[in-house]
């Protein structure tokens, strides 16, 4: 019985001796047999950890087996979440809506209807228009950067939004 509480695992010292006697082997084996990309340094640790947790339960002459198997499997978990990872990544999203195609086809006449008012505009109205619609700006900003005033932008949007509705009923 003095035997058994002298060997036991959970005493910092013959962990310690444990830790130095297998930690390098244990992370070789683990480099050798998984490479690199898996961290065989975090499973070294991690096997250790496992191994303190477990003290009372394993013998001193059970560590080393402990410390292999257990550090093994967590390498094999790790290539399997890998795997999992990978299939996850090379997954496609769907490449379709919900969207029926009458809708689809009213979508793209709309869409060719404004292409054309957009060409119908005179190039002052299309440019101002653009400017303010689609980029953001505002009336002064246009007015500013076309070099004329600001009524003469409202005007040219104004004007154009006019003709865009008469071009499109739906607008």
């Amino acid at each position: 019985m003095g035997k058994q509480l002298h060997d036991n695992i959970c005493e910092e010292r013959l962990f310690s001796s444990i830790f130095n006697k297998h930690s390098k082997n244990l992370h070789d084996f683990l480099y050798y047999k998984f490479g690199d990309l898996l961290n065989p340094k975090d499973k070294v640790q991690e096997a250790f950890i496992k191994l303190w947790q477990n003290c009372t339960k394993i013998s001193p002459d059970k560590a080393k087996s402990f410390l292999f198997t257990t550090a093994n499997n967590m390498m094999l978990n790790e290539v399997a979440h890998q795997k999992v990872v990978l299939k996850h990544q090379q997954t496609k999203p769907k490449q379709y809506t919900n969207e029926s195609p009458e809708f689809l086809m009213q979508e793209s006449e709309y869409y060719d209807k404004l292409q054309k008012a957009l060409a119908n505009l005179t190039e002052a109205q299309r440019v101002a228009f653009m400017m303010n619609r689609v980029e953001g700006k505002r009336f002064k900003e246009i007015a500013a950067l076309l070099d004329i005033s600001t009524k003469a932008v409202e005007k040219r949007i104004y004007g154009a939004l006019k003709k865009l509705r008469k071009d499109i009923k739906e607008l």
